[in-house]
């Protein structure tokens, strides 16, 4: 979805909505367009988007591994074994 923005040197554009916060967390605009008119940055309340979860953030191999070894272990015993086709 495109927003309309107004750019601190009073220049308009059309941006994508998920580069309007960090328009205005940079301070790169002075305002843009909703439905019901146009939003002051720093003036009118803005909702801020909440962050990504932690399931959601990029991981590190090593802890990778050790979340997986950990689930391993974790893992109910069921009492069945699996055996080769030929055992």
């Amino acid at each position: 979805m495109l927003i309309q923005v107004a750019y601190e040197d009073e220049k308009y554009d059309y941006v994508k909505d998920f580069m309007l916060d960090k328009l205005i967390e940079t301070g790169a605009i002075s305002k843009f367009r909703r439905s019901s008119g146009w939003v002051r940055v720093g003036v009118d309340p803005i909702r801020k988007r909440t962050t990504r979860s932690k399931a959601m953030e990029p991981v590190s191999r090593s802890e990778a591994e050790t979340r997986s070894e950990t689930e391993i272990r974790s893992e109910s015993y069921t009492g069945i074994e699996r055996r080769a086709a030929n055992a």
